[in-house]
């Protein structure tokens, strides 16, 4: 019985032990574990401080680049982003130029300080100043004596400066229904620009107005369209001067009722044929035009007789045929314009004929064109339809021209010229969201631009970018693709889903 004793007890030792290594070996499997996961754990806890230490740091580094890197600007127009024209200008500045921004502590407007923090990033020559006419109430006197608005600019070069006025650089409607303003466009950067341009610009140019033939007037907003190209409008009368002035960058024909004299004309053509420049506009009339017409005749060109229609309801506005909507042609003075889709609204406008065998060194291009369905009625007062009739003149038809003649090595003619006072009409130019005025702005620009002159013109951006103008074809194919196309390919649709789940 002893030694069977004795035999458990080894037995049972000898399990112990075994159990006792399982335990030893368990042990360091478990610390074993336990370093994985505390170096695991420490690697997480390192990944993590590298994570948020580069978070950090990327933070303070995209905190100093300029704003144009870190904001995007997401507003249709571009509100708070400078054009290609203001950027061609802040790269070739070469002038120290402060741009004093006039605002209250606290009621700063944020439009307008992002749009000068571009300005600012856009040059090394720029300086943004901010200041306080609470703390700082004689500063503004130093450069207008008139009052100006919370947060205008003040754009100070040398000896120069200019005030842009808060709101001068908003556009407004009135809204008739409920007696308010709305805010229609931001013209921040035309105003700015325009500003800049002016105070850095050793010469402004003269744009003389003809008149004593019953001229048209001029829009306030026409004279704001040419005034923010920094040009100087003039009055002219040439019977009671020897000739067109010499400081005269660009003679401007409006519209004119009556016909000139002969001796008015020939100031004109002598003018013009020593390299001068003509914007120049006619409007239809019963009246006898023969030495005005002649000055047209001796740059190639004639109005047609009569008023063109359009036969191409692509070309017109809905349900008025001499509501023309013409092509713009690309040259030098519509190329953003072209490029854009835009449209020019033209009324009761008349055709340019180009006249044959011009001498050779006339350069004429179209500016606004009709279509080939576009005719011209001869005789209004008797015509018993808006439709092409017998005796209608067959188009196409320029309704607008640029005309340029070297005459000097270092001088050269240059004309445009549009045959129709409408598109310079205010109700005109807003029917199409401000194109009318922006082709004024850029055939001025093309003549303006010189060595000695440069000028600027941007258009104001809109807060509403929809056209208002919606030619007759489009306007009737989306009727039926609303009332009809649409809902009939749904039910086909849904038709087609349900048989073939039946079919299942």
């Amino acid at each position: 019985m002893e030694i069977e004793r004795i035999a458990d007890m080894k037995k049972m030792n000898l399990k112990d032990r075994i159990n006792f290594k399982k335990i030893i070996a368990d042990s360091r499997e478990k610390r074993r574990k336990n370093k994985k996961v505390l170096r695991h754990g420490s690697y997480s806890m390192a990944v993590t401080g590298i994570v948020i230490a580069s978070v950090v740091v990327l933070n303070l580094v995209v905190q100093e680049l300029p704003s144009k890197f870190r904001e995007i600007d997401l507003s249709s127009q571009k509100l708070y982003t400078i054009g290609e024209q203001t950027g061609k200008i802040l790269k070739k500045l070469d002038k120290e130029v402060q741009m004093y921004w006039v605002a209250q502590d606290g009621t700063e407007s944020s439009d307008i300080e992002k749009l000068l923090e571009r300005y600012e990033e856009g040059s090394k020559h720029i300086e943004i100043e901010k200041k306080d006419p609470a703390a700082n109430p004689a500063f503004v006197s130093q450069y207008t004596s008139d009052n100006i608005s919370n947060n205008s600019v003040i754009v100070v070069c040398g000896d120069k400066s200019k005030v842009v006025d808060y709101s001068d650089m908003y556009e407004t409607t009135i809204d008739y229904n409920t007696y308010s303003q709305q805010v229609t466009g931001f013209d921040g950067e035309g105003q700015l620009t325009s500003a800049i341009n002016y105070v850095i610009s050793e010469n402004i140019p003269v744009l003389y107005t003809l008149e004593g033939h019953d001229e048209a007037s001029m829009s306030e907003t026409m004279k704001e369209t040419i005034q923010k190209a920094n040009i100087d409008i003039q009055s002219l009368n040439l019977l009671t001067e020897e000739s067109v002035p010499e400081d005269t960058e660009c003679l401007f024909i409006f519209a004119p009722a009556k016909d000139l004299n002969k001796e008015e004309a020939d100031k004109v053509i002598s003018y013009l044929e020593n390299g001068g420049k003509a914007f120049i506009v006619s409007n239809y009339t019963n009246e006898d035009m023969s030495n005005f017409n002649r000055i047209l005749e001796n740059y190639g060109i004639q109005p047609e007789n009569g008023i063109v229609f359009e036969g191409d309801s692509n070309h017109f506005v809905s349900q008025n045929p001499y509501y023309l909507l013409p092509n713009i042609e690309n040259n030098e003075i519509t190329e953003e314009l072209s490029a854009q889709s835009r449209y020019v609204l033209a009324a009761m406008a008349q055709g340019i004929r180009q006249i044959e065998n011009v001498r050779d060194s006339l350069q004429i291009s179209s500016i606004l064109r009709t279509s080939d369905s576009a005719y011209s009625k001869t005789d209004l007062e008797n015509m018993e339809s808006v439709e092409q009739e017998e005796g209608d003149i067959q188009g196409p038809f320029d309704l607008g021209v640029m005309i340029t003649e070297k005459v000097k090595e270092d001088k050269e003619t240059q004309i445009v010229y549009f045959a129709a006072q409408s598109i310079f009409d205010d109700s005109a130019n807003a029917m199409v969201s401000g194109t009318n005025y922006e082709l004024l702005a850029a055939s001025l620009g093309w003549m303006f631009n010189t060595d000695e002159i440069n000028t600027v013109s941007i258009a104001s951006k809109s807060y509403d970018t929809a056209s208002l103008v919606i030619p007759a074809s489009d306007a009737n194919f989306w009727s039926i693709f609303v009332t009809a196309i649409l809902p009939l390919s749904v039910l086909a649709l849904g038709v087609g889903i349900w048989m073939k789940r039946r079919k299942q």
